[in-house]
């Protein structure tokens, strides 16, 4: 589904106007990297499942894998 330094896309956008974000820490927590303004957060594991679309980029370089 998603693993380590995978780009991906949220339901809303940050408020920074992007959607892309950088998975920075996998665990109970999900820590997450923004990649318009790079402002950080850290969000349950199931708010994330809950708020998570889809993988835009995987960690090894491949474009669009769904989930």
């Amino acid at each position: 589904m998603y693993q380590l330094h995978d780009i991906v896309e949220l339901r809303k956008p940050h408020p920074c106007g992007h959607n892309a974000w950088e998975i920075t820490r996998i665990g109970a927590d999900m820590k997450l990297l923004c990649q318009g303004c790079q402002h950080s957060v850290m969000l349950t594991r199931h708010d994330f499942d809950k708020r998570f679309k889809r993988v835009l980029r995987t960690a090894d370089g491949q474009q669009d894998r769904l989930h």
